[in-house]
This record gives structure tokens, C-alpha cells and sequence, in this order.
């Protein structure tokens, strides 16, 4: 992994033909973990997003954010687009189904990764307190509630194999054990999500995905930092 300094997020390089892939907390490893489980080999450079790089303007001067994936001098952004192209790129491995239905129903899951459980638990959750925070748990429970009752008798959302859904959701399986440890509080536990829980152990140890999570320790320093600038911001309010 190559540094530019400051605070590193991700460039996947990819061989065979991808060029770069760029991303940052959040959904930063569905894509590596999908380039990983079929088989492309890629490199790893960091991006500080602190002080961006004339490379990721470059590769993305709208959004000015990552991820990004370039192939073949092709531009692709958006965590979720990018996995649909890895997707319809590399057909080993096949990531959705070919049933129209349960194609559809895998996106509805991503997507509802990405709208809802992600940015409630990330901002409602993380980086709240009190009664907001309380509000935040509420609603990121019920969401959580979906998710079990999805799951329900199946190892994957797809099924036994991991999916598009699965790689979208993945973050579930590390990052909210840190996030519920700085912000104090539990929010998934064997006893109300057991579905759920035997899924994150089952997609954190599967091969492809397992060894591919970044540094626990410097996660939880960046999640503190952030719950830190989040109260102390608020309380200036």
C-alpha cells in the first residue's frame, strides 16, 4: 500500500486491465471484496480526502469523491454502480441471480444499504447524542429488523453464495461492532437478530472477504474523531 500521507483512504489499482479504484469508509471494501472474489488482482494506494490529489480530480472532477474505478480509461463512480459494472465485466463468480425478481430484490437491498442503514447508524447513531441519538437507535432497529427477517432460514441475502446485497450490507459484519463500542451502546445481539448475526460472522469469514477489512484499531480512532468534531460541533449550536 502506498501512502501520500495525512489520512489515507483508498485507490484500488486493479491488473488485467482496471486501472484505479478509489474509495473511503463507509462502502469502501464491497468493491475490493467483489474484484477479490472474482479473481481480478489489484494493488492498493492510499488517497487522503483531506487533500485531495490532482488524480482523483481528475478521475472525478463533479463529484470530487471517491469511489472511483477506472477501466480501460473508462471513469465509473458511485459504490454501487461500480459493483454492477465489476459485475457485468467479470462474469465469473456472478453476483446477482438471473431470476428478474430476485435480481431486483438484490438491488432493493443494496440500495437500501446505502439510503437507509447506512446513513441512519453513520448519522443519527455515531454521530448523535441524546434524544436525536435516540431517535437515530429507533429507526436504525426497525431497518435492522428488515434485514432479519429477510435473512430468515437463508446463510446469504442472495442465498448460499454471496451477492450484490451481501457486499453492500458487508460493512455490517465490522464496522458496526466499532461503531457500537464508541458510541456506547448495542444495537445488534444473538438474542433479537440471530439471523443477522450468524450472517456477519458467515460473510466476515468467507474467503474472498476475510483479511480484506482495514486496520481495526485506526477505524475505531477515526470513528471517535468523528463522534468527537460531531458533539463538540453541536454543542457550539
Amino acid at each position: 500500500m502506498k501512502s501520500r500521507g495525512g489520512r489515507c483512504h483508498e485507490i484500488v489499482i486493479a491488473l488485467f486491465g482496471v486501472k484505479s479504484f478509489i474509495s473511503q469508509a463507509g462502502l469502501p471494501f464491497s468493491t475490493r471484496q467483489a474484484l477479490r472474489l472474482k479473481g481480478v488482482k489489484f494493488d492498493v494506494i492510499c488517497e487522503d480526502l483531506f487533500n485531495k490529489s490532482p488524480l482523483l480530480l481528475q478521475y472525478n472532477p463533479v463529484g470530487k469523491k471517491v469511489p472511483v474505478l477506472v477501466h480501460n480509461g473508462k471513469v465509473i463512480c458511485e459504490s454501487l454502480v461500480i459493483l454492477e459494472y465489476i459485475e457485468e465485466t467479470w462474469k465469473q463468480t456472478p453476483l446477482l441471480p438471473e431470476d428478474p425478481y430476485q435480481k431486483a430484490n438484490a438491488r432493493f437491498w443494496a440500495k437500501f444499504s446505502d439510503d437507509k442503514v447506512f446513513q441512519l447508524i453513520k448519522w443519527d447513531v455515531l454521530l448523535k447524542e441524546g434524544k436525536e441519538q435516540e431517535e437515530g437507535i429507533l429507526a436504525s432497529l426497525q431497518n435492522l429488523r428488515y434485514l432479519e427477517e429477510e435473512l430468515r432460514g437463508k446463510k446469504f441475502f442472495g442465498g448460499e453464495a454471496i451477492g450484490l446485497a451481501d457486499l453492500a450490507l458487508g460493512w455490517l459484519a465490522y464496522y458496526l461492532n466499532i461503531i457500537e463500542e464508541v458510541a456506547g451502546l448495542k444495537l445488534v445481539d444473538q438474542e433479537s437478530f440471530p439471523s443477522l448475526v450468524a450472517w456477519m460472522q458467515d460473510f466476515a469469514n468467507a474467503p474472498g472477504v476475510h483479511g480484506s477489512w482495514p486496520d481495526r484499531d485506526k477505524l475505531a480512532e477515526k470513528f471517535v474523531a468523528m463522534r468527537e468534531a460531531s458533539l463538540k460541533k453541536e454543542t457550539r449550536k
